[in-house]
């Protein structure tokens, strides 16, 4: 995979890595701070797949990835909005990426196996969240469901309407 991709792919998966990780403890409810980390392990895992292809490593977060993180664990303390920012705002995202470097990237045999792969990562992550959900009940809060859609909005604003790109 050529750099610029994955330095662009390291960046979304550490980054997811990090912020989940970090808030994780932080979590009320200890049904979402064990799945956080769960999906902070996986998250970093992918991200160390492609570290150990690179030379240097670039450390910076990707802002508009890092914000809404950060603002869904802000916004919750039970742990519910980062996950749900996870599973309907972030993973989708990462799904499409994943699949636009595989059709529009000059990609390798092996590239293809790590982007499948990096792809079922996510998805079963995301739907390990929705386990989780299933067995907490829905969250029936007008300002909750506002914060969760100005999430959405926020990466919208960021030029992430679709996807993070895979090489921006």
């Amino acid at each position: 995979m050529g750099r610029p991709v994955s330095e662009h792919f390291f960046t979304c998966f550490d980054t997811t890595y990090r912020v989940l990780g970090e808030y994780a403890p932080t979590f009320s409810n200890d049904a979402y701070c064990v799945r956080a980390y769960e999906v902070a392990r996986a998250m970093g895992e992918v991200a160390l797949t492609l570290r150990e292809g690179l030379t240097e490593v670039p450390r910076e977060d990707l802002g508009a990835l890092a914000t809404a993180l950060e603002d869904a664990a802000h916004g919750d303390p039970s742990g519910a909005l980062a996950l749900y920012c996870f599973s309907m705002v972030v993973g989708p995202r990462l799904l499409v990426s994943l699949r636009d470097a595989r059709e529009y990237a000059d990609l390798s045999d092996e590239d293809v196996a790590w982007s499948n792969g990096a792809s079922k990562c996510v998805l079963a992550e995301m739907m390990a969240v929705g386990e989780v959900a299933k067995g907490q009940g829905p969250i029936d809060d007008d300002a909750w469901q506002e914060k969760a859609r100005g999430l959405n909005r926020g990466l919208e604003d960021a030029g992430y309407a679709e996807s993070f790109g895979f090489s921006r």
